[in-house]
């Protein structure tokens, strides 16, 4: 936990600038050490020295809290895949996202623990699929229509695929001893010229 996220008064209560970032930080601080299923608003509010209910305050419930992670990282990951200039380098953003934020990632790609409907993770989630896009339409032969949504998809099922083999620790020996950028980036040269 974040000490600079909490004063301490002389009768030992706490006082935070902003308890929403507060709980996000430490659910994010849970989930990479255990997962998103050791994840509770209880535990959370004990970590953070305030009452059991305070982080119901802003999130409503364990239900919210995760997914107002995932609409973060949704987020997080538009803004990183808009950085990036072409498919290839935005394939790159999409494996260093993953390793930046492995928590986001984990809580994002597990829509039973989300609500699907939250405006806010909606629109998180279509700004991501709209880089994505625009990357893909850059392609020379992308075409239209089909096979336009078939490159999306085999876009996204590379990066996809390495960071969470990347995040799982699957890879043995070459490649994995080599930077994951540079391998994505040959990976991406294999099937997108």
């Amino acid at each position: 936990m974040r000490s600079s996220l909490f004063t301490v008064t002389s009768q030992r209560t706490y006082h935070h600038g902003d308890l929403r970032h507060a709980v996000l930080t430490a659910a994010l601080d849970v989930i990479a050490a255990e997962g998103p299923g050791a994840l509770s608003l209880r535990d959370l509010a004990r970590r953070a020295g305030v009452s059991h209910a305070a982080p119901a305050h802003h999130f409503k419930d364990r239900t919210g809290l995760l997914t107002a992670i995932a609409a973060e990282g949704w987020g997080l990951l538009a803004e990183a895949l808009a950085d990036a200039p072409e498919l290839r380098e935005r394939g790159v953003a999409y494996v260093r996202f993953a390793m930046a934020h492995p928590a986001h990632f984990q809580v994002m790609f597990q829509p039973e623990l989300l609500r699907g409907d939250d405006p806010g993770l909606t629109a998180a989630r279509q700004r991501a699929g709209d880089q994505l896009r625009t990357g893909v339409a850059q392609l020379p032969d992308a075409g239209r229509g089909e096979d336009a949504r078939l490159a999306e998809i085999a876009a996204w099922t590379l990066a996809h695929g390495f960071a969470t083999l990347l995040l799982s620790r699957s890879l043995n020996g070459p490649p994995a001893d080599r930077d994951p950028e540079e391998v994505f980036r040959s990976l991406a040269g294999l099937l997108f010229r």
